[in-house]
């Protein structure tokens, strides 16, 4: 995948990538909201090992750059068909916390659902947001994906915390423009 629109450019993970996406994986600041307070201890070689077993079929790991600088990083998984269709699982995470809350998620994930609707031929995605993350469910909500239910004390994050989520899906044939 390499998506490039106005200086945004989505694009598969390399080996080369595994120092910058170790770096952002270990940061407790970054990886907060995805339930790892602490960051999490892969290292780069694990991170490597992660990106080279990735493949459209199954998982694939993303790059986000702006202006050909990385700031932060996407995953899709091929959840394979449901009574909707093909549906992906996706996520994505702003790194550079400088630029968060500047419209840049929202564009970026823009970009990826045209690509797995129109090139990779899934009909549905899903993903699921911590209940708490109000910037990204306001984001997901301004694209068009639709509340499907809410997942209480789901699992426990690092500190042994109970952890809700918020479970979104959106339906191609429900997209009114992109």
């Amino acid at each position: 995948m390499l998506i490039n629109k106005n200086g945004l450019t989505i694009r598969h993970a390399i080996a080369a990538d595994a120092p910058l996406l170790g770096s952002w994986w270990r940061s407790g600041e970054i990886m907060a909201f995805s339930g790892y307070p602490l960051g999490l201890d892969d290292t780069d070689e694990q991170v490597e090992r992660q990106i080279l077993s990735c493949c459209d079929q199954t998982y694939r790991l993303l790059i986000l750059e702006i202006d050909g600088k990385p700031v932060g990083e996407m995953s899709y998984h091929n959840m394979g068909n449901s009574p909707c269709g093909k549906t992906a699982q996706t996520g994505i995470k702003i790194c550079d916390a400088s630029l968060r809350g500047k419209g840049y998620g929202t564009q970026f994930m823009l970009l990826l659902i045209d690509e797995l609707f129109s090139v990779y031929g899934f009909e549905r995605i899903i993903l699921d947001v911590d209940i708490n993350n109000l910037r990204a469910r306001r984001v997901y909500e301004k694209i068009g994906f639709i509340e499907k239910g809410v997942r209480h004390d789901c699992w426990k994050n690092q500190l042994g915390e109970p952890q809700t989520v918020v479970d979104y899906e959106l339906i191609k044939s429900c997209i009114i423009s992109a």
